[in-house]
């Protein structure tokens, strides 16, 4: 008697727990209304060509103290991102509020 872990040649019978009961005809499918492009999620969600834009970055160093640091390190951990991203993400929110009431 073979093991669940060990391979069967195919000239080999099947084992009892190998059996499985035949599948019957699946049960056809209710058509899914067609998505409008109205709909709530679509008008919230970013389309196709903003999703593949990335803003190109520049490297710099800067100094935070430690409980800034350790506060974004923190959540990062916590929301499973790179917290770097969660400081280059509020500084872009900043400039674009800026801009929007037309602090230059």
């Amino acid at each position: 008697m073979r093991q669940h872990n060990e391979r069967r040649e195919p000239h080999e019978p099947r084992e009892p727990w190998e059996h499985r009961e035949p599948r019957g005809p699946r049960e056809p499918r209710e058509p899914r209304a067609p998505v409008e492009a109205s709909d709530p999620i679509w008008v919230s969600l970013p389309s196709p060509e903003q999703l593949v834009h990335r803003p190109t970055g520049v490297k710099i160093t800067i100094n935070l103290s430690e409980e800034s640091l350790a506060w974004f390190k923190e959540q990062g951990d916590r929301l499973d991102m790179r917290y770097q991203r969660m400081i280059r993400n509020l500084l872009d929110e900043y400039v674009r509020q800026m801009k929007a009431k037309g602090i230059k």
